[in-house]
C-alpha cells in the first residue's frame, strides 16, 4: 500500500462527516491555536482512536473520539473533572461518613459533580488524594493490575540501617502476604527519628505503617506526596486543584486511557 492511499484510509477510518475539524477539537482543549494545532496534527503528533492522524480535513465526534497529542490522552468532555486534595490529618477517607466523622465532602461542597474518591488514607495520614467522576479512571488507579506507583514520606522511629532498602525491595512478609517496595530513600536519619521515602504500588489497608513497623520503624507521621504523574507539589492543606490538560493526558496514559 502507498503511503496516499495508507493515509486515505486511515481517515476513512477516522474521519466523521458530521463532526468537528480536528484542529478545533485540540485549540478547545488547550492545545493553542488552530494553526498551531494544525502543526500538530501535520507533524504527526495527534492520534484518532489508534490512527495517527497527519490531514488537516478530518472531522471528528469529540464525545466518542479517543483522542491522544504526543502519546496523551485529551480528556474532551467537560463534564468529567478529576481533582487532587491534600487531606488534613483526622479526616477520613469517605465521601459521606456514616459515622459522622469529618469526611471529604467538606473540600468540594461547591461543586455540583458527583465525585468519588481514588483510593483511601487512613483519617491520621495527610497529602495526596483523587477525587473524580471520571469510573473507568478511577477503575484502573485502584485496580492491582495497573500497578500505579504511590510516594510517601514517612518519619519512623529509630536510626534506619543503610542495608534497609535492599531488604525491603526484596521482599517483607506481613500477616496477609509479602510486600515488595519499589524504591527506599532515607531522606533524613538521627539516632532518635528519621525521614523516609517510599514508593511502591500496594493497596492494602495501612500497608506503609505495618511494612515499617514490621522492620522495626513505627511511623510517626505519614503523607503521600505523589499518585502516579500526579504529585502533591505546593498544594496547601485543606485545598483542591483541578487536574487537566497535559497533566491529566499522563496520568490517563499512565493507565493505558
Amino acid at each position: 500500500m502507498t503511503d496516499r492511499r495508507a493515509r486515505a484510509q486511515a481517515r476513512q477510518d477516522v474521519h466523521d462527516p458530521d463532526g468537528v475539524r480536528l484542529q478545533k477539537v485540540l485549540a478547545g482543549a488547550g492545545f493553542g491555536s488552530r494553526r498551531a494545532c494544525e502543526g500538530l496534527i501535520a507533524d504527526g503528533r495527534v492520534s484518532v482512536d489508534g490512527v495517527q492522524v497527519s490531514e488537516l480535513g478530518v472531522r471528528v465526534d469529540p464525545q466518542r473520539a479517543v483522542i491522544h497529542v504526543n502519546g496523551l490522552r485529551v480528556q474532551l468532555d467537560d463534564s468529567v473533572v478529576t481533582l487532587a486534595l491534600h487531606k488534613p490529618a483526622g479526616v477520613y477517607s469517605s465521601m459521606s461518613d456514616e459515622n459522622g466523622r469529618p469526611d471529604l465532602s467538606q473540600f468540594v461542597a461547591d461543586r455540583t459533580e458527583r465525585l468519588f474518591h481514588v483510593g483511601r488514607l487512613d483519617a491520621e495520614t495527610t497529602g495526596l488524594m483523587l477525587l473524580t467522576n471520571d469510573g473507568e479512571l478511577a477503575h484502573r488507579l485502584t485496580h492491582p493490575s495497573f500497578e500505579v506507583p504511590k510516594t510517601y514520606v514517612a518519619q519512623v522511629e529509630g536510626k534506619v540501617a543503610r542495608g534497609l532498602g535492599h531488604q525491603l525491595k526484596q521482599g517483607t512478609e506481613l500477616e496477609d502476604g509479602p510486600v515488595r517496595v519499589d524504591e527506599f530513600t532515607v531522606i533524613e536519619t538521627t539516632p532518635q527519628a528519621s525521614v523516609v521515602e517510599v514508593v511502591l504500588h500496594e493497596g492494602r489497608n495501612h500497608i506503609v505503617r505495618r511494612l515499617l513497623a514490621e522492620v522495626g520503624h513505627p511511623v510517626t507521621h505519614l503523607s503521600r506526596t505523589s499518585i502516579g504523574p500526579i504529585r502533591l507539589g505546593h498544594l496547601k492543606v485543606g485545598r483542591t486543584r483541578v487536574i487537566e490538560g497535559r497533566e491529566l493526558g499522563r496520568l490517563m496514559s499512565s493507565v493505558g486511557l
